[in-house]
C-alpha cells in the first residue's frame, strides 16, 4: 500500500472544488489542471497549485489524455483523479496512468472498457443471472432496426452503444420512427463517442431509474451504499435525484444491492461506481441498463445519507487501501434529495445561458449542502456544461428533504444570468413530486407538456 500524496485533478468545475476539499481533509496537495478559461476559477485558488493545460476548447485541454500525463509529470503529481465527465470513463488514460507509474483514481481500464460498451456489459450482466431487457446485438440499417422491433415490440430505443449522458437514445413508437432516426441517433455516437454503434432495446413506459451505488478495493471486496431514485429526467438526462428511492420496497431494495454487488465482484471492480436499472412500476420488476465506472454527478444524496465520503473513499482505494467498511457496518438513515442548478433558459428550451453572475447568494441553512464553483463576479463560459451548483437536502424522512429544499431554492438568489432555479421549485411544488408518483416520461409529458413548452 502506497499512499497518495500528490493528486492531479484532470477536471474543472463544481466537481474539482469538490476533489480539491476530500483531498484537503487527508491532507493530500492538490494539483488542479485547468484550461486557460478557468485559470481564475475558483477550483484554481482552492488547490494547493494550479497548471494550465491548453486553450478554454475541451479537446485542446481536458481532453488530452497526452496533456494530463504530462501534468502529472512535471508536477510531481502520484495520483491522477478524472472526475467525471471528459475522460473519466476513458480506458486510455487509465492506461497511460498506469505505463507512468501513476495512480488513477478510478477502476481498472479493464473495467472501464468492459462496462463502457453497453452491449458488452448487457452480456456480462446476463451472465451473472441480472436481467436485461429485450434487445438486439448491433444493427447497421433502419431496416435492420425495424426487423428487430418487430420480434419484441414496439415502442423501442435506439441506442448507441457507447453513449452516456442521455446522448445518442431515440424513442422509436412505430416502423418510420426507426427509418427517420436511425442515421441521426448513429451519427450523434459517432460524433459524441467516436463509435456510432447502435443497437434496439426494448422501451418501458411506466418505469423508474433506480441506480446503485457500489465501493470496491484492490483486494475483491465490494458493498453497496443503497440506492438512489433519478427518475426526474429530462432527454434522458437526470434533473432531480433522491435517495432512497422513495418507491422501492425493502424486499425488492436487497435484490436490486445484491445484483448491483454481484455484478461489481464478477468483474473485479474497485473503486466507486454505479451499477443503473430501470424499474418496471407496473410488474415491480428490475433491468440492468448500465454501469458508470466513475463518481457520479449525484454522489452526494450517498453521502448524506450513509455518512461516507465517497471522493475519499476512492482516493483510499487507489492508494492500494482496502475498504474500511464491511456490508454490515454500512448504516443509512434519513431521505436526500439533490437539485441541479444550472445556467439555462427553461422558458426557450433550456438554452445554456452564459454570462458573468451578478450577485450570489447561497442557502446557509440547517440540513442543506451547497456544491458549487461559482462566486459573485464570476464568467460562466460557453464552452462547458452549465452546472452552477448542486443543492442536496437532507431531512429525516423525504417529506422534510422537501420542505428543506423548497425553502432552499426561495432563498438562493443569482443575478446575470438565467437558472433554472423557479423551475425546480415548480417541479418541487406538485403533487405529483411530492406523491411520488411519476416515471421517467413525467417531466417531459406532464410538467413540460402542461406548461406548453417542447421537451
Amino acid at each position: 500500500m502506497t499512499p497518495i500524496r500528490r493528486v492531479l485533478i484532470a477536471n474543472r468545475g463544481e466537481i474539482a472544488a469538490r476533489i480539491v476539499r476530500a483531498c484537503r481533509a487527508m491532507r493530500i496537495e492538490s494539483v488542479l489542471a485547468v484550461s486557460e478559461a478557468d485559470r481564475d476559477s475558483l477550483p484554481a485558488r482552492m488547490a494547493d497549485r494550479a497548471v494550465c493545460i491548453g486553450p478554454a476548447a475541451p479537446g485542446e485541454s481536458y481532453l488530452r489524455v497526452e496533456t494530463l500525463i504530462a501534468a502529472c509529470i512535471g508536477t510531481g503529481a502520484d495520483a491522477l483523479h478524472p472526475g467525471y465527465g471528459f475522460l473519466s470513463e476513458r480506458a486510455e488514460l487509465a492506461e497511460a496512468c498506469e505505463r507512468g507509474g501513476i495512480a488513477f483514481v478510478g477502476p481498472s481500464a479493464d473495467s472501464i472498457r468492459r462496462m463502457g460498451d453497453k452491449l458488452a456489459a448487457r452480456r456480462i450482466a446476463a451472465a451473472c443471472g441480472v436481467a436485461t431487457l429485450p434487445g438486439s446485438q448491433p444493427v447497421r440499417s433502419g431496416g435492420e432496426a425495424i426487423g428487430v422491433a418487430g420480434r419484441i415490440g414496439y415502442p423501442v430505443l435506439l441506442k448507441a452503444s457507447a453513449g452516456g449522458g442521455g446522448r445518442g437514445m431515440r424513442v422509436a413508437r412505430a416502423a418510420e420512427d426507426l427509418a427517420r432516426n436511425f442515421d441521426t441517433v448513429s451519427a450523434e455516437a459517432h460524433a459524441a463517442f467516436g463509435d456510432g454503434t447502435i443497437y434496439v432495446e426494448r422501451y418501458i413506459a411506466n418505469a423508474r431509474h433506480v441506480e446503485v451505488q457500489v465501493l470496491g478495493d484492490v483486494a475483491g471486496n465490494v458493498i453497496h451504499l443503497g440506492e438512489r431514485d433519478c427518475s426526474v429526467q429530462r432527454r434522458f438526462q437526470k434533473v432531480i435525484e433522491e435517495a432512497p428511492s422513495p418507491v422501492v420496497p425493502e424486499r425488492l431494495r436487497a435484490a436490486l444491492c445484491d445484483a448491483a454487488v454481484m455484478l461489481a465482484r464478477h468483474i473485479g471492480y474497485w473503486s466507486a461506481g454505479t451499477v443503473e436499472f430501470l424499474l418496471e412500476q407496473d410488474s415491480e420488476r428490475f433491468y440492468f441498463l448500465e454501469m458508470n465506472t466513475r463518481i457520479q454527478v449525484e454522489h452526494p444524496v450517498t453521502e448524506e445519507i450513509s455518512g461516507i465520503d465517497l471522493v475519499q473513499e476512492q482516493l483510499r482505494v487507489a492508494g492500494g487501501a482496502p475498504l474500511r467498511l464491511t456490508q454490515d457496518a454500512v448504516r443509512l438513515s434519513g431521505h436526500a434529495i439533490e437539485c441541479r442548478i444550472n445556467a439555462e433558459s427553461p422558458e426557450r428550451g433550456f438554452a445554456p445561458s452564459p454570462g458573468r453572475i451578478g450577485d450570489w447568494q447561497v442557502p446557509r441553512e440547517d440540513g442543506v449542502r451547497v456544491d458549487t464553483h461559482c462566486y459573485a463576479g464570476y464568467f460562466v463560459a460557453p464552452y462547458y456544461d452549465s452546472l452552477l451548483a448542486k443543492v442536496v437536502a437532507r431531512g429525516a424522512d423525504r417529506a422534510q428533504a422537501i420542505a428543506r429544499m423548497r425553502n432552499a431554492l426561495e432563498t438562493f438568489a443569482v443575478t446575470g444570468l438565467e437558472t433554472n432555479l423557479a423551475f425546480h421549485r415548480r417541479v418541487l411544488d406538485h403533487a405529483d413530486f411530492r406523491n411520488a408518483s411519476i416515471n421517467t416520461r413525467w417531466l417531459e409529458e406532464v410538467v413540460l407538456a402542461g406548461a406548453g413548452r417542447a421537451a
